[in-house]
């Protein structure tokens, strides 16, 4: 309990996957490594205790950390940042991303078109990316 799991190993971008976005996390780091960005894949699995170990680690090893979730603002995301900056992560250049779902009233839909509108699918963690390392053409063609 409270201990995360890396799935996949890469060295300049961390997905920090929270809940069941972990599937495309895996899909964007393949198309992702397609483009040249060694990019590691971490199952949070749990929000609370905090893996600060992993986090850590992460945060120290690469230049983009991403979490992913279905939550909003506030959620497991925050918590994330809260820690980065309280122990000084944030201070070295590391850029972080928090993709998360709209703190706004949301249309029902098919779940797939749910989480492609809130930047939550394959192709949304990909621009995300690409954007944090102001990679703007690449991220267009995502």
């Amino acid at each position: 309990i409270g201990r995360g799991r890396v799935l996949k190993e890469g060295t300049k971008v961390a997905l920090l996957s929270f809940g069941t976005r972990l599937q495309d996390c895996l899909t964007a780091a393949e198309e992702l490594g397609a483009a040249g960005l060694s990019t590691s894949v971490a199952d949070a699995r749990f929000a609370k205790p905090l893996d600060e170990d992993l986090i850590r680690r992460l945060a120290r090893s690469h230049e983009v950390l991403v979490t992913v979730e279905e939550g909003s603002v506030g959620g497991f995301a925050s918590q994330v940042l809260h820690f980065l900056a309280h122990e000084g992560l944030l201070e070295s250049g590391l850029k972080v991303r928090p993709l998360v779902l709209p703190d706004a009233f949301t249309d029902h839909a098919k779940p797939e078109k749910m989480y492609a509108d809130a930047g939550l699918d394959t192709a949304g963690i990909v621009r995300t990316v690409f954007v944090a390392l102001g990679q703007a053409a690449q991220a267009q063609r995502a």
